[in-house]
């Protein structure tokens, strides 16, 4: 290959590379294309007691009647995550957009109807971060006797451009030899 063969092919594989990069700069991203928040109804997001008392709501409901999605997606970072306590699986934790959380649960809440409920709380904060532990039981109608769940959400909130952010929901149910602490019961 003479000199300028050469040249000739390096540059048509800069400008090859060039135009792969732009095409990828121009790509949306897989977070990108996961659902975009609505805006958020201001009280929800106000303050750490608004957006706690949100996100028990919006997945709270009869069966039969859909959940506010938007207003759900709302509450949520881009790249939020929900995490729950998996014992069944290899890393012991599932984790989901909160558009997999959508997908897993709207079914069942339609069908079963769904409840979630704060029963305790303990969060801590420093400046824009705070970690709310939120014990919590779940019935599939609000007058249930009983709850068919209990156990601990602990949320990472992030407050950023005057509002308040779910950045991830871990949480793990109760079992009769892992029982809620009773100082997490109450607020």
């Amino acid at each position: 290959m003479t000199h300028s063969q050469t040249r000739l092919r390096t540059s048509v594989l800069g400008l090859m590379a060039a135009l792969a990069l732009a095409l990828f700069a121009l790509t949306p991203s897989a977070a990108a294309q996961e659902t975009a928040p609505s805006a958020a109804n201001p009280e929800d997001v106000a303050s750490i007691d608004g957006i706690m008392a949100a996100i028990y709501d919006v997945i709270s409901g009869p069966a039969g009647e859909q959940r506010d999605w938007d207003r759900f997606h709302s509450l949520f970072i881009d790249g939020a995550r929900l995490i729950p306590r998996a014992s069944q699986n290899p890393n012991g934790v599932i984790v989901f957009t909160p558009d997999d959380y959508v997908e897993r649960v709207d079914e069942i809440f339609l069908r079963d109807g769904f409840f979630e409920a704060e029963i305790g709380r303990r969060t801590e904060r420093y400046g824009d971060i705070a970690h709310v532990l939120s014990a919590y039981d779940s019935r599939r109608k609000i007058d249930d006797p009983e709850p068919f769940a209990r156990g601990i959400n602990s949320f990472q909130l992030l407050h950023h451009n005057d509002r308040w952010w779910i950045v991830t929901i871990y949480w793990q149910g109760e079992t009769e030899d892992n029982p809620i602490p009773g100082d997490m019961l109450g607020h």
